[in-house]
């Protein structure tokens, strides 16, 4: 069957869920339909459809916006609707801007990871309708890695923007199927429809018939950077990494200016992780002359790599080879946020402490059982091949 996203499969099956509703779109310019046309065009075209006002999240309606860099209500220069942000002054939506709204449609492309900021503006934006009586239809779309659960629960202590879901740091699901499980999981009532995608089934590898990736924020700029995205996020806190960010390989490389990478590929290939191989990579950013001496991941399957698993397991060996201060003591180096990307502190104090990284995951496979089912109750989509 041929592919649709979320928002065709609305637009032709489920046009009533709309017609003769003021409807406000949470979406970016990533969002588009089977032909590459952006969803919110595609409402706004729609003169039987009465769109009221767009909501952008991290990185902005237009996905303008740098990681963490505060961005402000505008006007659509061309269509002269509203564009608030949800990543500015505030990164809930008030009631103000939803007042004048009977249903929120939120379609945005994510990447099924916790610490991506999306599924944050996803959970308040059904908690904003749940205390107004909006309801809330989700466009959905695939994930890089829509088969694998990796990586630590949250605990509530270190909850934070970054970390706002009582799930694994990867929970590999889509958008869709994230309302329904933050619906029951935060017990909330609130109208809830999804607008579920045609011909797919949890598939890693993009389909020929799948419409263009377009980066969902500056850095992710392929299909493979979302996958290798929570491998080498932790270049995001620990100062004495680049992880490619300014080059086309985000989030795919790693380097240290003490970094061997020849040294290094050869001690990670020989732990023989599951679904990924390792190489020397030389590259450069925009931001600098630098020649950095990069490792690459290439993930070889990714119905079996791990990618919170492959970080901790990369730690662990550049601690090995170089030392935990290498790691840890660099200047500007944020323990802290750290921890809010991994929701936790046990797996810093762990690597910290000399923990293999089989003994640090082992610690997380009690929680991912008992996530397992409230998972599977809101899993939309066959498991594929």
């Amino acid at each position: 069957m041929h592919f649709l996203p979320g928002i065709d499969v609305l637009l032709t099956r489920h046009r009533h869920w709309l017609e003769g509703k003021r409807i406000g779109l949470v979406s970016h310019l990533a969002a588009v339909d089977a032909r590459g046309m952006t969803s919110a065009e595609r409402l706004w075209r729609d003169r039987a459809l009465t769109l009221r006002a767009l909501f952008g999240p991290e990185h902005g309606f237009f996905g303008l916006g740098d990681a963490g860099q505060k961005l402000w209500h505008r006007q659509h220069p061309d269509w002269g609707l509203p564009v608030y942000s949800l990543y500015g002054s505030a990164r809930r939506p008030t009631p103000a801007m939803f007042k004048n709204l009977d249903v929120l449609v939120v379609d945005l492309q994510d990447l099924g990871a916790r610490c991506y900021t999306y599924v944050a503006t996803l959970r308040y934006v059904l908690e904003q309708a749940a205390a107004m009586g909006k309801e809330v239809v989700v466009a959905d779309r695939p994930i890089p890695l829509p088969r694998i659960v990796d990586g630590p629960m949250l605990f509530s202590a270190f909850e934070s923007f970054v970390a706002c879901v009582r799930a694994p740091m990867h929970y590999g699901m889509t958008p869709g199927e994230m309302a329904l499980w933050l619906k029951a999981d935060l017990g909330l009532d609130v109208s809830v429809r999804i607008a579920r995608m045609q011909g797919y089934a949890r598939a890693a590898a993009r389909g020929a018939d799948w419409p263009p990736w377009i980066p969902p924020s500056p850095g992710i700029r392929a299909w493979e950077t979302g996958q290798c995205y929570l491998a080498t996020v932790f270049g995001e806190a620990l100062s004495a990494f680049n992880n490619g960010r300014a080059s086309n390989l985000a989030f795919q490389v790693f380097a240290a200016p003490w970094l061997k990478s020849a040294a290094v590929c050869e001690r990670l290939n020989a732990r023989r992780l599951p679904g990924v191989s390792f190489y020397a990579h030389p590259y450069k950013t925009t931001t600098a002359d630098t020649v950095f001496d990069g490792v690459r991941l290439a993930v070889t399957n990714p119905n079996i790599f791990h990618p919170v698993y492959t970080g901790v397991s990369i730690l662990a060996c550049l601690q090995e080879l170089y030392g935990i201060r290498k790691v840890w003591k660099h200047a500007g180096t944020r323990e802290d946020f750290f921890d809010k990307l991994y929701g936790t502190d046990a797996v810093r104090r762990a690597l910290q402490a000399g923990a293999a990284p089989e003994q640090i995951r082992r610690t997380w496979i009690k929680s991912q059982r008992a996530f397992a089912p409230s998972r599977a109750a809101g899993l939309l989509y066959h498991p594929g091949k």
